[in-house]
């Protein structure tokens, strides 16, 4: 969209405020660029420049216009840090209050304004195109906008429109009713985006700017500019007293809005003008309080609500909830076919009266991508070592009329619920990493280009996608085998050249240049198996043994062990009737020396016998 609401910034006033407090947890407040934390005379805690995706800081040129500290610094992108850079800050699921500040003030000294987008959850919401207007350009301006962030992190990032740097002076993220704005109704897939927020016979309030507590953050501006018709005839009306019916669920609408109010004398009509964008639903929303004591009874004060002349309501305020106390309502434009919404308020009875105004752009969420795939593409970039000046930040694919990711090609699925990636191609990048497993949630995946860069590590097993027809890896250093569920894809080209792959090549992935596809495995370590290849090894596979090769080992191994077990078993185990009997050394000992005994008196016995014979004695035998 080209125009968005501009809060130009105003002078502030100097009383120090009463401590707030809000009924939810989360609430951000960023110095963009600002290097220390810092209390503010609002009670409001600002947080150094942190939660950013890149870029550099400058102060702003001239630094006594501007109040407020955080006003004074401001982060830019340049053209380095790539086209796409954020603030990611890590919230719970809910709706937010987000709002930013927007100055360049010849930071640079350049006298040129700079063009680029901003997106908040993957969903353009402000376009800033130079030259911007001399008040804006120097003295800032604020926007701001309601969304729902529904996965952990509000993502507000910035686009580059040609090379010029996108800038930011402060952010805020503050956590609001989940209800609030009639949600429930128009529910979490729009994003409602501040195109005037009129507060009626007061000077600016709201959280920031003034002591006047606004618990969502909201700042509301003085609808004296925004009105037309006969102005000599608005009277002005305030009070002290309390009205009832404020800051309370869902959308916690401040007292003090209330406090004031405009109407005519003379009996002439209210009316009102806000720029807009054509061909956008809005959502207008109404602030009445009866706070004129002279009515005192319902049809007193009647009259009717036009808006581009069309008559869309009849209010009676004490009809509805008495004096003093709040009353809005609200309305939604569709389609508005011009550039500016009108609001007249026509008398019926009495004169019309109102204490404040508020038109939002009802703009759908941008289709996100995938949450797995987002997953994929954050590990890939971390494993390639994706450089800064590629700008792979956020979602991938998101806003989906970016170029989100540089090198990056993004289509919705089959249901059109969700962005999913169809191409990447980063060839010739000088990337060093490795490709991440994670690949293979990309189940959209149609072509891969990483070739001509220094990738190690091995192809991935996951990478064999059904959606995958063009794989180019080749003159890298990728190593290991070429894994065999790049067989199961549709593929038409591979190109595996000038790597270091070895091992044995799937034969149906080799068959798709026979089918009319083209395939290069040329120069690489130690591929074979395929024609123009040379032939594996006996038993040798992808990279090393092949499943057949690992089995006849196995069974070797097997047969070995069965013959030791035999061996064991027959020579030191088992015993036949003929085995040797085994004794203590003590009891061989002893029986050596019985025999040894034996013998000697065998010996002895003899010699006495000869003896005998020798000297007549009868032998044995004779007698």
């Amino acid at each position: 969209m080209s125009f968005f609401f501009f809060l130009a910034l105003p002078l502030l006033l100097s009383s120090p405020p009463p401590l707030n407090s809000y009924p939810y947890d989360t609430s951000y407040r960023i110095d963009c660029g600002g290097q220390t934390n810092f209390t503010n005379r609002f009670n409001e805690t600002w947080l150094s420049d942190r939660f950013f995706t890149g870029g550099s800081t400058s102060p702003v040129a001239e630094t006594h216009l501007f109040q407020q500290q955080q006003e004074q610094t401001l982060r830019f992108f340049p053209i380095s840090f790539g086209k796409k850079n954020c603030y990611i800050v890590n919230v719970p699921t809910g709706r937010y209050y987000i709002r930013t500040f927007t100055v360049y003030d010849n930071y640079d000294g350049k006298l040129h304004s700079p063009s680029f987008d901003v997106s908040v959850e993957g969903t353009l919401v402000f376009s800033w195109r130079s030259p911007w207007g001399d008040d804006v350009s120097r003295t800032g301006a604020y926007s701001d906008l309601f969304a729902f962030v529904k996965d952990g992190e509000a993502d507000i990032c910035f686009y580059s429109i040609a090379t010029d740097p996108p800038v930011i002076g402060s952010l805020e993220v503050v956590q609001i009713d989940p209800l609030s704005y009639d949600s429930s109704t128009t529910g979490n897939n729009l994003i409602l985006i501040n195109y005037g927020r009129l507060t009626c016979g007061s000077d600016l309030l709201g959280a920031g700017f003034t002591n006047d507590t606004d618990l969502f953050g909201r700042a509301w501006q003085s609808d004296a500019e925004f009105r037309t018709g006969n102005l000599n005839s608005v009277k002005v009306i305030q009070t002290r007293r309390n009205v009832l019916g404020t800051n309370q669920r869902p959308n916690y609408f401040p007292m003090h809005l209330y406090q004031t109010a405009v109407t005519v004398v003379g009996g002439g009509a209210l009316e009102y003008e806000l720029s807009v964008d054509a061909k956008l639903d809005y959502l207008v929303w109404f602030h009445f309080a009866e706070i004129d004591t002279s009515v005192t009874a319902a049809g007193q004060r009647v009259f009717d609500v036009f808006i581009n002349q069309r008559n869309v309501s009849r209010i009676d305020i004490f009809k509805h909830v008495g004096s003093f106390a709040a009353f809005n309502w609200h309305y939604i434009v569709k389609n508005l076919n011009t550039t500016y919404l009108r609001v007249k308020l026509v008398p019926v009875v009495g004169s019309p009266l109102i204490s404040g105004l508020e038109n939002y752009a009802m703009v759908p969420r941008d289709l996100a991508t995938v949450p797995e795939q987002v997953t994929a593409m954050r590990a890939l970039k971390e494993s390639l070592k994706v450089p800064d000046r590629m700008g792979w930040n956020g979602d991938p694919c998101a806003p989906s009329n970016w170029d989100a990711w540089e090198g990056v090609t993004c289509h919705p699925n089959k249901d059109k619920s969700a962005l999913v990636v169809s191409q990447i191609d980063l060839g010739s990048q000088g990337l060093k990493g490795y490709i991440s497993e994670q690949i293979g949630l990309l189940t959209n995946l149609v072509s891969l280009n990483l070739s001509s860069n220094s990738l190690g590590g091995t192809i991935p097993s996951q990478l064999g996608q059904k959606s995958l027809t063009r794989l180019d890896l080749s003159n890298n250093l990728l190593s290991g085998p070429i894994p065999d569920g790049l067989s199961a894809s549709s593929l038409q080209l591979v190109l595996l050249n000038d790597n270091q792959l070895e091992g044995q090549v799937p034969e149906e992935l080799y068959s798709i240049g026979v089918h009319g596809g083209a395939i290069d495995l040329s120069h690489n370590k130690g591929l074979c198996g395929v024609p123009s290849l040379p032939s594996c090894p006996l038993f040798w596979g992808k990279g090393g043994l092949s499943t057949a090769g690992k089995i006849a080992i196995g069974l070797s191994c097997l047969a070995v062990l069965g013959i030791l077990i035999l061996v064991i078993y027959v020579c030191c185990i088992r015993r036949g009737s003929n085995d040797y009997d085994f004794a203590l050394p003590q009891d061989l000992i002893s029986l050596s020396a019985k025999r040894n005994r034996y013998q000697r008196q065998k010996s002895l016995m003899l010699l006495e016998m000869e003896t005998q014979n020798a000297n007549g004695f009868p032998s044995s035998n004779s007698r």
